[in-house]
């Protein structure tokens, strides 16, 4: 079963064998990119493919997982994993979930939310460019304030410098914490 995993997506459509498996991955797969409605077609056929009550169940709760996901449903994904027995996502990927479904909700919210979403994004990268100016005027009071142009093109690259820096160390812990996971060093 695990080979199935390491398929590609075609292969796993043409297999035979092991059906509702396979549609149980494409159908996480297709989770995993945000397409909620694929994501419930695929694990429908996994259904109808499956042939034992205790295949269905878990496909059942490994659908309510993926969609929860697809679907930016911080609450329902966390209750949805520990009913699969795995470990809840952190707090932290939770609310990034729950921020992301706030900047790009689900096709399925409709155009309000989505123009919220935009609304959202643009305040955000407002906020981030005030305060990025705003350590820059700070920085030039004492050898002579700097203009305003000249200071939010020094506060968008400090911006930049700084949201560099922070995906370093996040991919460092997030690299850490799979070697952990994994139990290597």
């Amino acid at each position: 079963m695990e080979q199935l995993q390491t398929r590609s997506n075609e292969q796993l459509e043409a297999e035979r064998k092991h059906r509702s498996v396979a549609f149980a991955i494409l159908g996480a797969r297709a989770a995993e990119r945000y397409d909620a409605d694929a994501a419930r077609s695929w694990f429908q056929k996994a259904m109808v493919a499956s042939t034992h009550p205790q295949e269905r169940m878990q496909i059942r709760r490994m659908a309510d997982a993926s969609l929860a996901l697809a679907e930016r449903r911080a609450g329902d994904l966390k209750t949805a994993v520990e009913k699969l027995g795995q470990e809840a996502p952190s707090a932290r990927a939770l609310f990034g979930l729950r921020v992301m479904g706030l900047i790009a909700p689900p096709k399925s919210m409709g155009i309000l939310a989505r123009l919220r979403g935009i609304a959202v994004a643009i305040v955000g990268v407002i906020v981030l460019v005030a305060l990025g100016t705003g350590v820059v005027e700070l920085i030039s009071l004492a050898p002579g304030r700097l203009s305003l142009p000249p200071a939010v093109l020094l506060g968008v690259i400090l911006d930049a410098a700084v949201i560099a820096i922070l995906a370093m160390f996040g991919r460092r812990r997030q690299k850490a914490a799979r070697a952990k996971a994994t139990g290597g060093s």
